[in-house]
């Protein structure tokens, strides 16, 4: 599902405070470097059950916001979950935590942003919570909410 793209500049010219601006610094990862959609949201703490089960049902436009607590201890994504989500139609993943298969996830058509890499897997026990307001430092992500992605950074619907 390719999208237009978008400028975090020019939206929050226009928009100013009703739009919030996540300034935790996060690279870009993914193949699509400008995406947006409705919020979903993942709390979970180096488990990536949840992130897994999420991304292999369709997407519809949605992307993905993960609070993992800014861990990089353990990667909550790779390429075969990543491709997954690409797959099934969601516009990109925000993690606030780790990935890794940098290569690969570059290849995909999909927009992923995250603090950093680190090459080790997490478990799967699929604890967390699903659909919850995130708390990504003074930013609230409400599931649903408009969130904007692209080179300069994050913004999220009030």
């Amino acid at each position: 599902m390719q999208q237009d793209p978008i400028s975090t500049a020019d939206l929050y010219d226009q928009h100013g405070e009703a739009l919030q601006s996540i300034s935790a610094q996060f690279q870009d990862f993914g193949g699509r470097l400008s995406f947006h959609g409705p919020a979903r949201t993942v709390k979970c703490h180096e488990d990536n059950g949840l992130i897994k089960e999420i991304l292999s049902f369709p997407g519809n436009g949605a992307v993905l916001v993960v609070d993992g607590g800014g861990s990089l201890r353990y990667a909550l994504m790779g390429d075969m979950i990543a491709a997954s989500a690409e797959a099934n139609g969601w516009a990109g993943v925000i993690i606030y935590g780790a990935v890794r298969d940098r290569a690969a996830l570059a290849e995909l058509e999909l927009g992923i942003k995250a603090l950093g890499s680190n090459p080790r897997k997490t478990v799967k026990r699929s604890h967390g919570a699903v659909d919850e307001v995130l708390s990504i430092g003074d930013v609230k992500v409400r599931p649903g909410a408009m969130v904007y992605a692209d080179i300069d950074g994050i913004l999220v619907e009030h």
